[in-house]
């Protein structure tokens, strides 16, 4: 076989059903990954997101005070993306989807309980990740004073809005991070792009990220200028609790069902 004819192959087998095999099969590794790899890699990938907060403030502290600073310094916010995706690190966001797909397709008490303790171990140790991150900016350890400015000055627009529109506002944050692990296997060598695209659009739709923006919140925190109670449920748990609706349950349900029922007799979705 020829390799345009290997290349045709591989583009038609990139439908709705291919991802979603593709999305599933990674799951399912996730969910049999031993608990201690998971925590280090969502550790490592909670500091690892901190990088779209900080190249966020580099760019606004280097910016003068003009209408499209936001627009600009916001092309920063994919970076910790980029590293964490690429460097196949466990993200939350990402896990809503591809855990939640082996549990739609075949329901057990085994996929329910391997999906809630992946959720639990990537979160905490994606939260502990952005706590270390948020503690070296405020204390000045991890950039300048004029970076932990910047910073202070990004993080403080999560405080502006109640839990409730927190909330409703990670929504649709949780739908498009769960799209872009849909598209990503289908994206080859345009990843980075698509990346990029994604989560700049997040940053200046200003939809709420739990992961992200738990790096604002806890810089908040180490700050003074937010409490524990604040801080955690009120910028912090509505966030993750809107990605999860966005993510796992809009988005995993629809993705799920457009392929249900297209597999033939026996063969698994």
């Amino acid at each position: 076989m020829t390799d345009d004819a290997s290349d045709g192959d591989g583009l038609k087998a990139a439908d709705a059903k291919t991802l979603h095999r593709t999305v599933r099969e990674s799951g399912e590794d996730e969910l049999r990954r031993p608990a201690l790899q998971l925590f280090w890699s969502a550790l490592a990938a909670g500091i690892a997101i901190s990088v779209s907060l900080l190249t966020e403030a580099a760019l606004h502290a280097a910016l003068p005070d003009a209408p499209w600073r936001q627009l600009v310094s916001g092309l920063g916010y994919p970076i910790g993306f980029m590293a964490v995706i690429l460097g196949r690190m466990q993200l939350f966001t990402e896990s809503t989807i591809t855990a939640m797909l082996p549990l739609v397709t075949r329901p057990s008490r085994w996929a329910l309980a391997r999906t809630l303790r992946l959720w639990g171990i990537v979160l905490v140790a994606n939260l502990l990740g952005t706590a270390l991150a948020g503690l070296a900016i405020a204390t000045g350890a991890m950039g300048s004073d004029a970076i932990r400015h910047a910073a202070l000055a990004i993080s403080m627009g999560i405080t502006e809005l109640s839990a409730g529109r927190t909330f409703i506002n990670a929504i649709p944050a949780g739908f498009m991070i769960a799209i872009l692990a849909w598209a990503l296997p289908n994206a080859r060598s345009q990843s980075v792009a698509v990346i990029f695209a994604f989560t700049y659009i997040l940053t200046i739709a200003g939809f709420s990220h739990s992961i992200v923006g738990s790096s604002e919140a806890f810089l908040l925190l180490f700050a003074g200028q937010t409490g524990v109670v604040q801080t955690l449920a009120g910028l912090i748990a509505p966030a993750v609790l809107g990605n999860l609706v966005g993510g796992a349950g809009i988005f995993a349900v629809l993705a799920h069902g457009q392929v249900r029922g297209q597999s033939p007799q026996g063969e698994e979705q």
